[in-house]
């Protein structure tokens, strides 16, 4: 027989006062929105619960995950105003409960909704490299549809392979920062060797303090979070490649 576990989400209103604060003191008080996301699975020992944020951690084997999902979460979250909590138990689940702040007035919509037509279309050749399938095809037709030319590639040496087959500029690189086999500053080192004019846009899927602490020691890096919008890549491309 297969036993299933269950997932339940549940939203609320929070007041969070003093004596909350009392016992957590990162907590600011006030009013907060609660996103709780809970499981019956196999849960966590207190060794797990106590690395799952960290950038690169995880039980996954080698080559199934990049440590970098819960890290994303935590550094989305805290540059919101918000925290979240873990809760989690050895065969009984875990649960996930994300505070964000509570914002009562009622929404801008007057220019608050970037339509379509507004992100900037351009022309040029761009790498692109993220080892990742979905990010990718998202990124490819993101930048497809801003009237680039994309060659795509799956990881660093394949982005080597594909540039060496090109025979054309190539005016931007577009890469993840962690693969697998190179990073992208690595993929960029070998680039510029002979390409030295291509400019470089890094994709970053943990906090932009920690990818410019990995960074420590280059020249100033272009970085795009993930995730990222149509709007914000096309914006960073444009911006890379038109700089006046």
């Amino acid at each position: 027989m297969i036993a299933y576990a269950r997932l339940l989400l549940e939203t609320l209103n929070a007041e969070l006062d003093s004596d909350y604060s009392a016992v957590h003191p990162i907590v600011r008080q006030g009013r907060y929105v609660l996103l709780a996301v809970s499981d019956t699975g196999t849960g966590m020992n207190a060794e797990t619960q106590a690395h799952i944020f960290e950038p690169f951690f995880t039980t996954k084997p080698q080559g199934k995950g990049t440590g970098l999902g819960l890290a994303t979460v935590d550094g989305i979250v805290k540059q919101s105003g918000g925290f979240i909590w873990v809760y989690s138990e050895v065969g009984r689940g875990t649960s996930f409960k994300i505070y964000l702040p509570r914002v009562d007035q009622p929404v801008e919509r007057v220019g608050a909704v970037r339509s379509k037509s507004e992100a900037p279309r351009g022309t040029g050749t761009i790498l692109l490299a993220e080892d990742e399938q979905d990010v990718r095809e998202v990124a490819r037709e993101f930048l497809d549809s801003g009237g680039y030319t994309v060659i795509e590639a799956r990881d660093g040496a394949d982005a080597l392979k594909k540039m060496e087959s090109h025979e054309g500029a190539i005016d931007l690189l577009v890469t993840d920062m962690v693969m697998p086999g190179m990073t992208g500053q690595e993929l960029t080192a070998r680039l510029k060797q002979t390409r030295p004019g291509t400019q470089v846009l890094y994709m970053s899927g943990y906090s932009e303090r920690a990818a410019t602490d990995s960074a420590r020691g280059d020249s100033p890096i272009r970085l795009l979070a993930k995730p990222f919008s149509r709007w914000a890549l096309l914006r960073a491309v444009h911006e890379i490649l038109n700089p006046a």
